[in-house]
């Protein structure tokens, strides 16, 4: 009788311990964190450092340093496995008469380029949400080279680990429902004119756009956050999706617990940074928008904002935030609600 009674607490002790492991691994298994801990501080600093190096020279719209990057961005495109969002190229030319800017007296030497990548969607491939961030900065002057390691390096690296990590996704069975767009903007520090010219020639239709999520300075801590490493602004995100504003949030709540600043979203901000990224080129045409933002710092249009000052931890994990977002929005049954007038 022992001896039966002995065996019978035994086994249920071992099945015990296999619900236990059944339910914690349940627990622990989330394919979004899967995908997005990919994102990474030796890759963020790979790409940083070479998007704000000598060989770029700044990055100015239609020289020599721009058309580095724009080839730097497509051959990583390329290698993650994220598409042409044409079957010939993932340059958009826009012509010299698309970048002049009268009001600013500035004309290009060059064409230049919008670099745009692509992933179809699984199951509502006509739906696209798009990623964006502006890879250009302001160049050489006087013999300097401006870096613009944070303009915009910072948000270039991060569309560039989030493409990758969407990419790996779909890889293994995982793809986003919706499609996803992967958009680098040129001409954005001569008056947004990367973003003007594709909301005028959008490569697909405009109203297939369900939101876009723009990166423009994520990677230092600005001078309102002194000593704060874990905060991000987010600017636009309730103007015209309620729905938006709340994945966000909710996103942020589950899995990165940044402090949210919507300082700059207020509708009096003298800033008026809601106006002054690529975003703002979307939200006039009535799509939902987030603009990830750090502020402006003693670096801001300088050739002093150097690769070496990003907060590499601090740009991951702000990074994983869009990511996260990205993933909600493109994975959920309904398209996002346009419920703001």
């Amino acid at each position: 009788m022992k001896k039966i009674t002995f065996l019978f607490v035994v086994t249920l002790f071992l099945i015990s311990c296999k619900s236990k492991k059944e339910v914690v691994k349940k627990k622990t298994v989330d394919t979004a964190t899967i995908y997005a801990n990919t994102i990474t501080t030796d890759d963020v600093e790979d790409y940083v450092f070479t998007l704000a190096s000598d060989k770029f020279e700044g990055r100015a719209t239609g020289e020599i340093g721009q058309k580095y990057a724009a080839k730097y961005l497509a051959n990583k495109y390329s290698n993650f496995g994220v598409k042409k969002y044409s079957n010939d190229s993932y340059y958009q030319t826009i012509p010299i008469s698309a970048l002049t800017n009268k009001k600013r007296g500035y004309t290009p030497k060059n064409p230049s380029e919008n670099v745009i990548a692509y992933i179809e969607g699984t199951e509502k491939p006509d739906e696209v949400l798009v990623i964006s961030s502006h890879y250009d900065h302001m160049g050489i002057k006087d013999d300097k080279i401006y870096y613009g390691a944070d303009d915009n390096a910072s948000g270039t690296t991060a569309v560039l680990e989030i493409s990758q990590a969407f990419a790996k996704a779909k890889k293994e069975g995982h793809g986003p429902k919706r499609s996803i767009m992967f958009i680098n903007f040129t001409g954005e520090e001569r008056g947004l004119l990367g973003s003007k010219y594709f909301a005028s020639n959008p490569v697909v239709p405009m109203e297939n756009i369900v939101a876009n999520l723009n990166i423009d300075m994520i990677g230092r801590i600005g001078k309102e956050h002194p000593n704060d490493e874990n905060y991000v602004y987010v600017i636009g995100a309730d103007r015209l999706s309620t729905e938006l504003h709340n994945i966000n949030e909710k996103a942020n709540e589950k899995y990165t617990k940044m402090d949210l600043d919507y300082t700059y979203n207020e509708d009096d901000d003298p800033n008026r940074f809601y106006f002054r990224s690529d975003h703002y080129n979307f939200a006039k045409n009535r799509i939902p928008i987030i603009f990830y933002f750090n502020g402006v710092h003693a670096d801001y249009h300088k050739p002093t904002d150097t690769p070496d000052k990003i907060n590499l931890e601090l740009l991951v994990k702000r990074a994983k935030l869009v990511f996260y977002t990205a993933w909600e929005i493109a994975n959920r049954e309904e398209r996002l609600i346009v419920d703001v007038e």
